[in-house]
C-alpha cells in the first residue's frame, strides 16, 4: 500500500500518540485545515485510522493497538497514574494486577512498597517485580497472548478464584459514555470479571484517551469500581456515573 510521505508521517503521529488533530496537524505540516481533512479521510478509506469530530484515532474500534505502539500512547500520564495508584495501596497489601500498559505503570510504581502479594495474569508485571525481594509474585497458568504476554482463559480464571485479595487493579482498553467498561478479546475479559469479584477493592486506571476509544467486549460497569484513576475526566456523564455510584474520581492532572 503506498503512502505519500504526508500521510505517512500523519499514520505515524496517530499511532505514537494515539490520536491526531486537524488544526495541529494543519500547523505542523504547514497547509490549510482542508488539505488535512482530505489527507485523513483518504486513510480512513484504506482502514488505517478512524475518523473523529475533528481529528482521527489510531486503531479502528475492532483493533487494539500492538503494545509496544501502547505503551508510548500518553505515557507520561500512564506513569502518573501509576503513581496516584501505588499511593492507595498500603506496605503488607495483597493485590490483583490484570494486564495492560497502564497497569504496568502501577506495577513499577508500586517497586518501592515491602510486603506485597502480587497476583498477576502479566507477564510483564510478573518480569519487572519478581527480583524485588520485598514482593512475593503468584503467576496465574493459562493460554499466553503473544501479542502482550497476557495469561488468559479459562485455567487463568479458575486460579483467580481462588483468592480474596485487598485489591485489584484493572485497566480497560476503551470506556464508553453510559460507564460501560470494554475491551477486545472475550478471554480477558473472562478473566478481568474474576479480578473484579474477588477483590475488596477495585481500582480502575485509564488515561483519557480510553473514553474515545471503543472496544466489543463489555467487562462490566463503572459502578462496579471503588477508585477511578485518569489524568483527566472531560465527559460528563463518566462524571456524573462515578458521583452516583459513590466511585472515588482521582484526576492526576488536577493533583498539585
Amino acid at each position: 500500500m503506498y503512502l505519500s510521505p504526508r500521510h505517512a508521517e500523519i499514520l505515524r503521529i496517530a499511532k505514537e500518540k494515539g490520536r491526531v488533530v486537524v488544526d495541529d496537524l494543519a500547523t505542523f505540516f504547514e497547509v490549510t485545515p482542508q488539505t488535512i481533512r482530505k489527507d485523513l479521510n483518504d486513510l480512513c478509506d484504506q482502514r488505517l485510522l478512524s475518523r473523529i469530530h475533528g481529528g482521527a484515532l489510531f486503531p479502528s474500534g475492532i483493533e487494539n493497538v500492538e503494545y509496544e505502539a501502547r505503551r508510548k500512547i500518553a505515557a507520561a500520564e500512564k506513569d502518573a497514574i501509576g503513581r496516584a495508584a501505588a499511593r492507595l495501596i498500603p506496605d503488607n497489601a495483597s493485590l490483583f494486577i490484570n494486564i495492560g500498559t497502564t497497569t504496568e505503570a502501577v506495577g513499577k510504581a508500586l517497586l518501592d512498597h515491602s510486603g506485597l502479594m502480587v497476583i498477576t495474569n502479566n507477564i510483564n508485571v510478573a518480569n519487572r517485580m519478581r527480583v524485588y525481594p520485598s514482593i512475593e509474585v503468584v503467576i496465574a497458568g493459562g493460554v499466553v497472548r503473544g501479542s502482550d504476554g497476557g495469561i488468559v482463559g479459562e485455567a487463568a480464571v479458575d486460579f483467580i478464584r481462588q483468592f480474596k485479595v485487598d485489591y485489584a487493579v484493572i485497566g480497560v482498553s476503551a470506556i464508553d459514555h453510559d460507564g460501560a467498561l470494554l475491551d477486545f478479546d472475550y478471554r480477558e475479559v473472562k478473566v478481568a470479571q474474576a479480578i473484579v469479584a474477588n477483590a475488596r477493592h477495585v481500582v480502575l486506571v485509564a488515561d483519557a484517551t480510553k473514553f474515545e476509544r471503543t472496544a466489543p467486549v463489555r467487562i462490566g460497569h463503572l459502578s462496579q469500581v471503588g477508585t477511578f484513576i485518569t489524568d483527566r475526566c472531560d465527559i460528563d456523564s463518566i462524571r456524573q456515573a462515578c458521583v452516583e455510584a459513590g466511585v472515588q474520581l482521582v484526576e492526576t492532572s488536577r493533583q498539585s
